[in-house]
């Protein structure tokens, strides 16, 4: 896809659908003495992220990771479709599709590794980090300049939140 069909489509996007390791995180994980894993996030994508919700645009959660500490961070920035523990990633996406839940011609994927790999081609528009795994660069529609957790989240939604004219206004200002 071109610089302007991939701009054309980012403004048409209702709806984008977020893995959460690799995109929203660096990769890294820290592993705590109960188990537990630990893990950092971008303060400016979930900026992002809560702007694009009061706007009405859709943002949904698929994830195979099961933190609930992930899940408490996307309600606290307003997210309603949080999914996590979900071991095949396509199967979900077409119940979706086949309960009305999404449009997949006005859809927005972004992933980083193997498990994404279909779910990236059966949307309008896919996109990645610049450190995705090299099968999904080879697909993604747009690479991110930025890495996951470093950005990625906050470049994508800042683009279509701009195309929609949603950025900078009297609502942007604020949390």
């Amino acid at each position: 896809m071109d610089i302007q069909n991939y701009k054309e489509q980012l403004g048409k996007t209702k709806t984008f659908i977020f893995d959460v390791d690799g995109v929203f995180t660096d990769n890294i994980v820290y592993l705590l003495p109960d188990g537990e894993q630990m893990r950092t996030a971008n303060v400016r994508d979930g900026y992002a992220v809560q702007l694009a919700v009061k706007k009405g645009i859709q943002i949904f959660i698929l994830s195979g990771g099961k933190n609930e500490a992930v899940r408490k961070r996307f309600e606290m920035l307003g997210v309603t479709e949080i999914h996590l523990g979900v071991s095949t990633k396509k199967v979900r996406l077409q119940e979706w599709i086949d309960q009305g839940l999404i449009d997949p011609s006005t859809t927005t994927y972004v992933g980083d590794d193997i498990p994404d790999y279909w779910v990236m081609q059966m949307v309008a528009m896919s996109c990645c980090p610049c450190d995705a795994a090299p099968e999904i660069r080879a697909i993604a529609d747009y690479i991110s300049p930025f890495k996951g957790g470093h950005g990625c989240v906050r470049d994508i939604l800042e683009q279509s939140l701009k195309l929609k004219k949603f950025w900078l206004d009297d609502e942007s200002t604020s949390w």
